[in-house]
């Protein structure tokens, strides 16, 4: 049986990691058409709901791994995806040998391809009358239909530990480790992509498993990514991996601001000078990760792999356009892109309620935003009027604020108590409103500081809902959304052809005339947070010291710079309106920049 996952593929563009319900399966909706895409390990219940809900769609038997067997959480992980990988597998074949007829899921792949060898050869062999040309044209095409890789992610801040019996599990049972370990016993072969930044233990516990490593001079079975914000974070984690014979394939690079779910503000780091610093300092990064990466593989007796240096670079966050698309890839030179948002309004790639799809089909700027609602305590894009965010108020209306914390991936709260809590759960959110009520506070800060605690909201479980709901697991769940701001931008409920046609710019999705260039976007969004920050400061809540504030708008100004610099390379038709812009956010960086000195 050919493997489900293969070095390349025909696209040029990946399919984020997306919440945890909306990508749970879409390796299953895609991968067959060369399409890559990503699957969250936050949530081992989903995981299982997800093998349960297709063994029954198949007529498989399901053989349940209850939460009281031991290594539960791996062993769900492991047993789900190596399902999926099966289930690729059976589609790949399927579609290798279906007929070259109109329709036909072969012709789908091909007619998605982007302009290129394979989709020249497949009109080649649609004109020619040959009988004999055409048959060897079809093998020929055959062969070139690749699957798109079943990648994995883990978020590395998400590794609560576990208790049994009131007593804490060793580390190797925590969350974001028993993700890891029931990735590495699965059959895939694909990547894992750690996002949040380094995990000391978790990247250490890497060591462990010998698909990260080339053995026998191969290349490794699983590959390793790193989602990154900058340039410095991908060589101080790359050198970390390096040391212990680890390899990064890839540095997916992504805006601080400028996406959905969970938010990483840098210190006004701007897409377009981070993107630059990689192009002008790429072989340098290559060549001296390897060299620690070889000394490493000898002290381990292993072989290294000339073939390990082709790393790619990757980008994603904000990008709605084919013109942005293409400027990342050919005057950035990056390998590929990532398309997320958009996707949610692609039933055949993602999960999404009715309900949901339409009120993210109709959202405004006003429906999206950069709130508060995680219990991590990260800047977290949400649609406001989802049902998670709706029930959250109305019980907070109540009198009965916070969840009951049915899920329990975001436990890290111990001010109140001996093992910790969500800031989301109802325990929490009691003690803590009590505690503001008599601290020596002014009522200004006091409803500040309120309003940030009953803001929290249960994303763990309402995150699955996209899935759960629309596929019948749990019709009661109040579906969480974590759509990004360029959600707005698009009002068409899309086919999977359709979008990704977008993507290559056959057509335009885009329904949003006065949608601002992805580098301008996300430079408005820097202005945004820094005005809230200075909002936190007036009001002696800031925990960010002044010198903070003046690295943030320092570099906001000489991102604003660069771009002013650059401008007729990177937007040729449209320059006069993106340097009006430009200005106009100078302006506001300078203003607030005034307003903090004084």
């Amino acid at each position: 049986m050919m493997s489900s996952v293969q070095a390349s593929t025909p696209h040029t563009f990946h399919i984020p990691v997306m919440g945890t319900g909306f990508t749970i399966d879409t390796p299953v909706k895609v991968a067959r058409y060369g399409i890559s895409s990503v699957i969250s390990l936050v949530d081992d219940l989903l995981a299982e709901q997800m093998r349960q809900y297709y063994c029954e769609q198949r007529g498989a038997t399901f053989d349940p791994i209850g939460a009281k067997e031991d290594d539960y959480r791996a062993r769900r992980i492991t047993a789900y995806l190596d399902m999926v990988d099966r289930m690729v597998q059976e589609q790949v074949e399927a579609l290798q040998t279906a007929p070259f007829a109109p329709g036909s899921e072969i012709t789908r792949y091909f007619k998605m391809c982007p302009d290129g060898d394979a989709r020249a050869l497949h009109q080649k062999m649609c004109d020619t009358g040959d009988v004999r040309e055409k048959a060897r044209l079809q093998s020929q095409l055959r062969a070139l239909a690749t699957p798109g890789s079943i990648d994995v992610n883990i978020m590395s801040k998400s590794d609560c530990e576990r208790y049994k019996k009131g007593k804490k599990l060793p580390p190797e049972f925590s969350d974001a480790m028993a993700a890891l370990r029931g990735y590495a016993n699965s059959t895939l072969r694909s990547s894992i992509i750690f996002s949040a930044g380094l995990n000391n233990r978790l990247y250490q516990y890497l060591t462990q498993f010998k698909d990260f490593y080339p053995l026998d001079g191969a290349l490794p079975k699983k590959r390793i990514v790193l989602k990154v914000s900058d340039y410095r974070s991908a060589r101080v984690q790359g050198k970390f991996m390096a040391k212990r014979g680890l390899w990064i394939s890839e540095y997916r690079i992504e805006s601080g601001l400028n996406c959905g779910g969970h938010a990483f503000p840098s210190t006004g780091l701007l897409m377009g000078p981070i993107l630059e610093e990689f192009r002008s300092n790429r072989e340098s990064l290559i060549d001296g990760l390897f060299t620690a990466y070889q000394k490493a593989l000898d002290a381990r007796d292993m072989v290294s792999n000339e073939e390990m240096k082709a790393v790619r670079i990757t980008v994603q966050g904000g990008i709605g356009t084919a013109e942005e698309d293409n400027l990342l890839r050919n005057y950035y030179a990056v390998d590929g892109t990532g398309w997320a948002t958009p996707f949610l309004l692609v039933p055949e790639a993602t999960n999404m309620d009715d309900e949901h799809l339409e009120r993210l089909r109709t959202a405004t700027d006003k429906d999206v935003r950069l709130s508060g609602a995680s219990p991590f305590g990260l800047p977290f894009w949400s649609l406001r009027n989802s049902a998670s965010e709706v029930e959250q108020a109305k019980r907070v209306k109540q009198g009965n604020p916070g969840s009951l914390c049915p899920s329990g991936f975001i436990r890290f709260n111990s001010e109140f108590t001996e093992q910790p809590i969500c800031m989301a759960s109802k325990t929490y959110q009691k003690r803590k409103l009590v505690e503001l009520e008599e601290a020596d506070l002014t009522e200004e800060q006091r409803t500040f500081l309120r309003d940030s605690v009953l803001e929290k909201c249960c994303i763990c479980h309402d995150l699955a809902g996209a899935a759960t709901k629309k596929l019948g697991i749990d019709n009661k769940v109040k579906t969480a959304v974590c759509c990004g701001p360029n959600i707005v931008n698009f009002s068409k409920v899309a086919t999977l052809e359709e979008m990704v046609s977008h993507i290559y710019g056959r057509l335009s999705l885009i329904t949003n005339p006065d949608r601002p260039h992805m580098f301008i976007r996300e430079l408005a969004l820097y202005v945004d947070y820094l005005k809230d920050e200075t909002k936190k400061l007036s009001l002696e809540l800031s925990s960010r010291s002044p010198k903070y504030f003046h690295e943030y708008t320092e570099n906001l100004l000489a991102g604003v710079d660069y771009y002013k610099q650059c401008a007729a390379k990177i937007v040729a038709e449209q320059q006069e309106r993106f340097e009006n812009e430009l200005e106009r956010l100078r302006k506001a960086i300078e203003g607030i920049s005034m307003a903090v000195a004084t």
